[in-house]
């Protein structure tokens, strides 16, 4: 849909929102390294049965897709031990530093995962990566405006991001790597077809990187 015309009022009227249901009970079932998981008792309304559905709960992500100057999009190689596969993703990380802003989240990741540095930033997407059982948030931001990290502040990198490998490649690549079945990991599958989406407009229709995002646990 090339300019994306003003949405009609029936279609605008497609969009998530809250929907508060009576909590009977919470309590955390399982402690992790990570995140938990919690056991919710509720009801869907006062005169139903009592529901009760385990979930993990998860203190949201940011993920990035870096676009150079000419249009190529970078993707990293991480091995990912929960599915034995070495996977093509964006950089991304977890919100868990109390208190620390969204862009500033996704900026940190970007310096650690990818040895850059953003001077724009615009958000590409907000999804929750599984709702029927977990709690995570994930918003995807475009990074353009591209320089690295200077060599004194580079982040030594342990574990499975030791591995990490970068890939430059173009956009139209990704996206045909997504629908030929190649990559698999949600966020790069995501920030991959927006952007190629928000191209058409030349990116015109992209929320700024500080917009709101009431879907975030903080947030709701």
């Amino acid at each position: 849909m090339p300019g994306y015309p003003e949405t009609p009022h029936a279609a605008r009227q497609v969009s998530d929102e809250p929907s508060p249901r009576r909590l009977l009970s919470s309590r955390t079932v399982y402690e992790g390294r990570i995140w938990d998981v919690v056991s919710d008792s509720f009801q869907l309304n006062d005169d139903g049965d009592p529901l009760v559905r385990d979930y993990i709960d998860h203190p949201g992500a940011v993920a990035v897709l870096p676009m150079n100057d000419a249009g190529e999009v970078l993707l990293i190689k991480q091995y990912r031990h929960p599915v034995g596969m070495d996977l093509w993703e964006i950089p991304a990380g977890l919100l868990d530093v109390e208190g620390e802003d969204f862009v500033a989240g996704a900026a940190r990741e970007l310096a650690e995962e990818a040895d850059l540095v953003a001077g724009q930033w615009n958000v590409l997407a907000d999804f929750f990566n599984s709702p029927g059982s977990s709690s995570e948030a994930i918003r995807i931001y475009l990074a353009r405006g591209l320089s690295d990290v200077p060599g004194h502040e580079l982040h030594v990198r342990t574990d499975e991001e030791a591995e990490i490998e970068l890939h430059w490649i173009p956009l139209d690549e990704a996206v045909l790597a997504v629908l030929e079945g190649r990559l698999h990991n949600p966020s790069a599958v995501v920030g991959i077809l927006a952007a190629a989406a928000a191209r058409d407009n030349d990116f015109k229709g992209l929320r700024p990187g500080r917009a709101p995002w009431p879907a975030h646990p903080s947030q709701r």
